[in-house]
């Protein structure tokens, strides 16, 4: 498939997913909103190549095959920051990721969550509208950039954590900050082309 193609079943598997997950607090608005969704995924996968995306719909497929839901998973992992003692109770739900995985996981997260620092300095009109960006400002109801990505870099298979890995290498090494990158995607469907004229959207 060509990677527009890739990309919209991934987004669509991912919905697929999303609109099976239940929450504590029953169903979320979000859970009915496609297009947003789509737009703050697509903003994502647009940044990928086309191994990667090949990689992350096996790990979809796979998933589904063996009963688990990977949206379900993570957002449970992020609960072990935002609601640690509802987390205890469901933890074993999970696969264990390999000491590897979780290296490489705060290795990626550390490098991220530096570059939305540096996007948050430089267009602060953006970052007060988006999610907060440290673990340590979570909240039951508000879960911060840094959980929110390792929750979802948690539902990696090595393998697609292997090719997102060298991604993040490359873009360090090319000096390109992926969170400026993939807001400009987000603002760009919304009709605008630079980060000044954007006024009144939410970037969660």
């Amino acid at each position: 498939m060509q990677k527009k193609e890739l990309i919209e079943t991934l987004v669509t598997m991912e919905f697929q997913a999303f609109d099976k997950t239940r929450n504590l607090g029953g169903r979320a608005a979000c859970q009915n909103d496609w297009d947003t969704f789509y737009i703050m995924r697509a903003s994502q996968y647009l940044t990928w190549d086309e191994a990667m995306l090949e990689s992350y719909i096996r790990d979809f497929y796979e998933a589904e095959q063996a009963g688990r839901n990977l949206i379900t998973e993570k957002y449970g992992r992020m609960m072990e920051s935002t609601v640690p003692e509802e987390y205890a109770q469901i933890k074993d739900c999970f696969p264990t990721l390999s000491s590897w995985q979780k290296q490489v996981i705060e290795q990626i997260t550390a490098i991220q969550v530096q570059w939305m620092e540096e996007f948050s300095k430089k267009y602060p009109n953006i970052s007060s509208r988006a999610r907060k960006i440290h673990t340590y400002e979570d909240e039951p109801d508000d879960t911060s950039y840094e959980t929110y990505l390792r929750g979802e870099l948690g539902t990696y298979s090595e393998e697609t954590l292997s090719k997102y890995a060298a991604f993040i290498v490359k873009l360090t090494k090319e000096q390109k900050n992926l969170a400026e990158m993939i807001l400009q995607n987000t603002i760009e469907f919304y009709g605008y082309s630079s980060f000044d004229e954007v006024k009144g959207l939410e970037f969660n």
